[in-house]
């Protein structure tokens, strides 16, 4: 059969451009001759509309666009995700319509609801019971939502439910597996997520297709690379990565070629991209500023945001201190007149010890006076923020924001944290790849030691260990979830393990009150790791 799959970028709420973007993806697809067109998972609301979905409103809204979406099904199936209300039990569904004739045929609720890191489904839906089988022509197709596709015996040595949904469907007969979804990207997924459903494929000797959703909201980023995998589990039809697509493929076409794996830095800095571009954009702004340090990391920042909405959008602010080295101001300068981008600077020197006679500080600076200056900077940076109706990215990097090598109210201002899940040796890779071709950051950015430049000589390896040290203990514990002695018996040493250890711990309140951070790793800080800031362990 020949089948249509919309990779479309939703916005939570937007039910008319929504719409918009379903009218259009179905004109197209029924030209070309589509029997069957299917969009992501909740594509009518946008995902996640989280406790959007406790507003009665918010769930009629979502029903009048689907009755919209259904009058556009005339000579085309259409299937699309959209909050279900379930009758008699006062409940919702994350649900999907088959639209056919131009009204509501069938609706499939999800049945596998997902309670673990950024997922919340199992707060506002209710789990379905049907096994979701739409006979189209001589097709039974098996209609499933995200996660009901991952949770395989064959694939997965653990799993996290009892049922499986695609198993049903099997042996119900389908002869074509349909999955809309809502997967965020984190990096080296997709070619995990490929796996899975080539092996899903050659297990029932069945077709599958799957449509994912694209674009950015808040802190989850998604990538699209909407599949079609013939019986074979061979890769018929691949769609762009994180960019809205039509996929148009007859089911039992024959690949034209293997698809290539995923390359890891450019899909983390795609991801980076999309984030900070829809972000500021869905949020209302057009512009936005940063401060420009002459390292690596407001490097990075920039030449993504530039990336992200053009050069004209981004001002670059050089805040230079009394501890700023001539270098890193002329390092930052360069960078952005090779980007093309406003800069300004402000020196902070006054304002610095205007602030430490007032507080009557030692003649030796401490951390205070320290963070003083970090403090002036945020100020600054908002203050242009509200003037002009800039949003403030803050350029700290996941490396430093466990461990608290930040500080509140100074360079954590901000609207959008870009880089907060990017550990600090990921930051060079990104930077390098981005950078290849346009050599626009100053070599010395990538080779000088990293320093916050707050105190004579300050360097970060004066407080903290190597980054490759720091990254790796950071990484078994956050992301692996690993324990201290499963740490140290990788080989780190003990005294360093239980000293980052310790202070990840005890910087939970300032992570707390950072901006929202674009998501890239399985497990970063924010709305998928819950931490009580009150504790003894």
């Amino acid at each position: 059969m020949k089948l249509a799959l919309a990779q479309i970028n939703t916005t939570v709420g937007d039910f008319a451009g929504n719409f918009r973007k379903i009218a259009e993806a179905v004109k197209k697809a029924r030209l070309a001759g589509a029997e069957l067109i299917a969009f992501p998972e909740l594509a009518i609301t946008g995902y996640p509309p989280r406790d959007l979905v406790e507003n009665s409103d918010f769930v009629e809204q979502n029903l009048r666009a689907l009755d919209q979406v259904a009058a556009l099904a005339q000579g085309i199936v259409i299937v699309v995700g959209y909050v279900a209300r379930l009758e008699g039990r006062g409940q919702l569904a994350n649900a999907a319509a088959i639209c056919q004739r131009g009204k509501v045929v069938q609706h499939y609720h999800k049945r596998l609801v997902p309670n673990y890191d950024v997922f919340d489904e199992v707060r506002h839906f209710a789990a379905g019971k049907e096994v979701g089988i739409f006979q189209l022509n001589r097709e039974k197709i098996g209609i499933s939502i995200c996660e009901d596709a991952w949770n395989d015996s064959f694939f997965w040595e653990q799993r996290r439910y009892e049922l499986d949904p695609i198993e049903e469907q099997a042996k119900a007969g389908a002869t074509l597996f349909l999955n809309i979804s809502a997967s965020p990207f984190v990096r080296r997924k997709g070619d995990l997520r490929r796996s899975m459903l080539q092996s899903l494929a050659r297990r029932y000797r069945v077709p599958f297709a799957y449509v994912n959703l694209v674009g950015a909201n808040d802190e989850l980023i998604f990538d699209g690379k909407s599949l079609v995998i013939n019986d074979r589990g061979e890769v018929s039809a691949e769609g762009k990565g994180f960019a809205e697509d039509l996929i148009l493929v007859d089911t039992d076409a024959t690949p034209a070629q293997m698809p290539q794996f995923d390359d890891e830095i450019a899909d983390i800095s795609q991801a980076l991209i999309v984030g900070i571009r829809d972000y500021v954009r869905k949020c209302g702004f057009k512009k936005v500023v940063l401060g420009l340090s002459g390292g690596i990391d407001s490097s990075l920042v920039a030449l993504l945001a530039v990336r992200a909405l053009g050069a004209k959008q981004v001002l670059g602010v050089a805040m230079p201190s009394p501890y700023s080295s001539p270098d890193s101001l002329q390092d930052a300068r360069q960078l952005a007149r090779h980007l093309g981008i406003k800069f300004q600077v402000f020196p902070i020197k006054t304002l610095y010890q205007s602030y430490r006679r007032l507080l009557k500080s030692k003649p030796t600076p401490d951390l205070a006076d320290e963070n003083i200056q970090a403090r002036i900077r945020g100020n600054l940076l908002m203050a242009l923020s509200n003037r002009h109706g800039y949003l403030v990215l803050s350029t700290g990097n996941k490396s430093e924001l466990s461990v608290g090598y930040c500080t509140l109210y100074g360079d954590m201002s901000g609207g959008l944290a870009a880089i907060s899940d990017l550990p600090k040796t990921v930051v060079y890779e990104v930077a390098r790849h981005l950078d290849r071709k346009l050599d626009a950051i100053p070599e010395r950015i990538f080779t000088k030691a990293p320093t916050a430049e707050l105190r004579p000589n300050q360097c970060d390896q004066d407080t903290l260990p190597p980054y490759e040290i720091l990254d790796g203990i950071l990484r078994a514990r956050i992301e692996d979830l690993k324990s201290e002695a499963e740490i140290i018996a990788e080989g780190f040493s003990p005294a360093i393990v239980r000293k980052v250890l310790r202070l990840v711990s005890s910087n939970e309140y300032k992570r707390r009150q950072s901006a929202p951070g674009l998501k890239v790793t399985s497990k970063a800080f924010g709305m998928g790791r819950r931490y009580p800031i009150a504790r003894k362990i």
